[in-house]
């Protein structure tokens, strides 16, 4: 997984699959970002092409805990099978979802930085 930040912006950028050994991995690695307020948590799904049950756990975890520290979690790039799963589990009404990482950047500079509530 690779973890890039830039002023307000954190992107996490995992890979493969979010099952139980890759959502552990993902939740660790978001564990050692510490967040502050305003920020822009981004994780990018472009590489995951599978999402299971046990990888919605460090998904959830995540926004809350954003959530709790003032910070604007997002999701982008979701392929198919894992934009299915966040359907299912009616988690894709939970979290903001864009297509790309340039629209989320277009709406961050279209207007303040709103936060999660």
């Amino acid at each position: 997984m690779t973890i890039s930040q830039a002023s307000q912006v954190v992107l996490f950028k995992p890979q493969g699959s979010i099952d139980l050994q890759g959502g552990t991995t993902l939740s660790e690695q978001m564990a050692e970002v510490a967040p502050r307020p305003e920020q822009l948590w981004v994780i990018d799904l472009a590489e995951v092409d599978f999402l299971d049950s046990s990888g919605l756990v460090p998904l959830v975890k995540t926004l809350t805990t954003a959530r709790q520290n003032g910070c604007r979690l997002v999701l982008c790039n979701v392929k198919a099978p894992v934009r299915l799963i966040l359907e299912l589990t009616q988690l894709d009404s939970v979290f903001e979802i864009f297509n790309t990482y340039e629209d989320i950047l277009n709406n961050v500079n279209e207007k303040p930085l709103a936060l999660a509530s």
